[in-house]
């Protein structure tokens, strides 16, 4: 691991001040802010509904560790011009002596990625990633990505990686993010994925309403959910379909 905890550093008379405009009235920033976020575990997964902030706590981290906040890797050239947002100006964190070598250094000797689905094939490219095969649907093309780049320590972030995988290829993620995180590398993973989540020896915080909470996977509400749904799929669509 590289993180034991992050938090935000923010002066009090501006946490005051801007204490009502977004981020910081997402319920899971004020609990960043207010106490921080402990990682117990080499992969720790956020949980939440649409609108929770797992993605914006997701991006934050990214951010913090140096990076790109578009999708990419640490290093000088990013492929996003934006600014860094405020929230992930103000992350900070208590790292390990793994991660203390790794952040005091210069940028460039960060080492990790940040994974969003909707950017994911553009910053794998920039990062060299070797051509994608024609007759390779996007699914195989992420895991080869996956597979060819995500092979040592580092700091991997991830927003929602399981949007272009069917069952068997999330299940195959899995498995590359266990090998991962034994390589000494740590990972955070926004999901709505309950297959990832039951990943042996993860962590899982549920975002909401409520903040922050660790919860283990079958008190996740999306868990509860989807056995329901599966057991009887009428009970649910009856509210959506006249």
């Amino acid at each position: 691991m590289l993180i034991e905890r992050a938090y935000v550093d923010f002066p009090a008379e501006e946490a005051a001040e801007a204490g009502e405009s977004w981020p910081w009235t997402v319920p899971c920033v004020r609990r960043l802010v207010a106490d921080g976020l402990k990682f117990g575990a080499p992969v720790t997964f956020l949980v939440g509904e649409n609108g929770s902030g797992k993605s914006t706590l997701a991006e934050a981290l990214a951010e913090g560790f140096g990076l790109d906040s578009y999708g990419g890797a640490a290093g000088y050239k990013y492929a996003s011009s934006r600014a860094p947002s405020v929230l992930g100006s103000a992350i900070r964190f208590d790292p390990t002596m793994a991660g203390r070598r790794m952040l005091r250094g210069p940028r460039t000797r960060r080492r990790g990625f940040f994974l969003r689905a909707e950017t994911a094939f553009d910053a794998l490219g920039r990062a060299g990633l070797s051509g994608v095969p024609e007759e390779m649907s996007h699914g195989e093309g992420f895991l080869m990505a996956f597979r060819e780049r995500f092979h040592q320590p580092g700091l991997y972030v991830m927003d929602e990686p399981e949007a272009a995988l069917s069952f068997s290829s999330c299940l195959e993620l899995a498995g590359l993010m266990h090998e991962l995180s034994r390589t000494g590398a740590q990972i955070v993973c926004a999901t709505h994925s309950p297959l990832l989540t039951a990943l042996p020896g993860a962590e899982i915080i549920e975002v909401g309403e409520h903040g922050m909470r660790s919860v283990a996977w079958d008190e996740l509400a999306l868990v509860d959910h989807w056995r329901r749904y599966l057991t009887d799929p009428r009970a649910y669509l009856r509210h959506v379909i006249g």
